[in-house]
C-alpha cells in the first residue's frame, strides 16, 4: 500500500513540475506582430513607407522605419531595419503569404534583404525584393509586400 501511494506521489509530482516547467515557455512562446506598412515606392499608397502623411512614413510616427528615435528606425534599437546589429528586425510578407526575409541593414545575416549573397537580398532569387524580374521586386508588381514588427 505504502508503496502505491508513493507511485501516486511521484507521478503527481512528476505532473506538477512538468505544468510548472512548460507553462513559462508556452507563454513565452507567443509573438505579436506589429504592422509596420508596406514596402512600396510610391508615396500615393495608402499604407506605404514613403507616404509621410500616414503613421508608416511619417518619421516622428513610432510605426515607421523612417523615425530614428523609433523602435523600428533607430541606428541602435534591437528591432530597427536600420541597425546592422539588430537581433529581431522587421519581416516582410507578401500580399500571397510568402515570407520574404528581414527588413535589415546586416548584409551577414542569412535572411537579411540587405545580403547579397542570400535568398532574401539576391538579385537573381526569385524570392527577393531586388530582383526586377521576380514578382515581388518587379516595379510593375500588382501589389507591394507588407512589413512586420515584433512588438516587446
Amino acid at each position: 500500500m505504502t508503496r502505491w501511494l508513493s507511485l501516486v506521489a511521484v507521478a503527481v509530482l512528476s505532473v506538477f513540475v512538468f505544468v510548472l516547467w512548460a507553462a513559462p515557455a508556452t507563454a513565452q512562446s507567443q509573438v505579436y506582430l506589429e504592422y509596420l506598412g508596406v514596402l512600396s515606392d510610391d508615396p500615393y499608397v495608402a499604407d506605404s513607407v514613403t507616404n509621410p502623411y500616414n503613421p508608416y512614413g511619417n518619421p516622428s510616427s513610432p510605426t515607421s522605419i523612417h523615425n530614428p528615435y523609433g523602435p523600428y528606425g533607430s541606428p541602435f534599437g534591437s528591432r530597427s531595419a536600420r541597425n546592422p546589429y539588430a537581433t529581431d528586425p522587421p519581416k516582410l510578407v507578401a500580399p500571397d503569404g510568402a515570407y520574404l526575409g528581414r527588413l535589415s541593414a546586416n548584409p551577414y545575416r542569412a535572411d537579411s534583404t540587405s545580403n547579397p549573397y542570400g535568398r532574401y537580398g539576391s538579385r537573381w532569387s526569385p524570392t527577393s525584393i531586388h530582383n526586377p524580374y521576380s514578382r515581388y521586386g518587379s516595379p510593375f508588381s500588382w501589389s507591394a509586400p507588407s512589413i512586420w514588427g515584433s512588438e516587446p
